[in-house]
């Protein structure tokens, strides 16, 4: 928002130099406004020029597209605002260079003068403010970011090539001990088999299949 407004302003006043550049000196003694915009392209002419078909009609254009694109936070119409004056101040001069025959600043006013340096200054003011603009941002873009932050995302998604299994597999002949302390090893000799808890009474054979082993209720 701040850089929006600071490279608006900054753009205007390059837009409002250049359509003061006219109404100034450019070479001699001559306004900018009474050089034709026909004479940028066919060769400069002493013939006089009115205000809406000299050099002030493609300034005017200029600035009002900085405003629009002041409006619409654009930067490409912004910028394209100030190569349009650059464009047409160089082409000036290049016209006037071939007509004169030289384009020369001299301190006696006979040179290049002040409404050629108020011409470039805004074109390069407009350039300037295009690129502190920040431009205008999509609003569905705009409010996926701010619903990311937040809701957030408390747990790391998996790659989607990578499977989450729990608990880890088990390769064959490893042991998996979560304990620090060493497990207790089983006594050989005890268990059911053997007489142990749960196993059959003294005397009677557990393999019997007709007589299987009975024990008495506890007392």
């Amino acid at each position: 928002m701040i850089r929006n407004l600071l490279g608006s302003l900054v753009a205007l006043a390059g837009a409002a130099s250049a359509v003061l550049s006219p109404f100034r000196a450019w070479y001699g003694g001559r306004l900018g406004r009474d050089y034709r915009v026909r004479d940028l392209f066919e060769g400069i002419t002493l013939t006089e020029s009115g205000v809406l078909v000299s050099i002030l009609l493609p300034f005017l254009a200029a600035a009002a597209l900085v405003v629009l694109g002041a409006v619409l936070r654009s930067r490409l119409v912004v910028a394209f605002a100030g190569l349009l004056v650059l464009g047409f101040t160089v082409l000036w001069m290049v016209r006037q260079g071939q007509a004169a025959g030289s384009l020369a600043v001299s301190g006696d006013g006979s040179g290049l003068r002040v409404g050629v340096v108020n011409a470039l200054a805004g074109g390069v003011l407009m350039l300037i403010g295009a690129v502190l603009m920040r431009g205008r941002r999509h609003r569905g873009t705009e409010r996926e970011r701010r619903r990311g932050r937040a809701a957030g995302e408390p747990f790391a998604v998996p790659p989607a090539d990578q499977v989450d299994t729990w608990p880890p597999t088990r390769e064959p002949g490893m042991s998996v001990q979560t304990s620090p302390w060493p497990e207790p090893e089983m006594d050989p000799y005890t268990g059911p088999e053997h007489g142990g808890p749960g196993g059959p009474l003294a005397g009677e054979d557990p393999r019997d299949p007709v007589h299987p082993p009975h024990r008495l209720p506890p007392s």
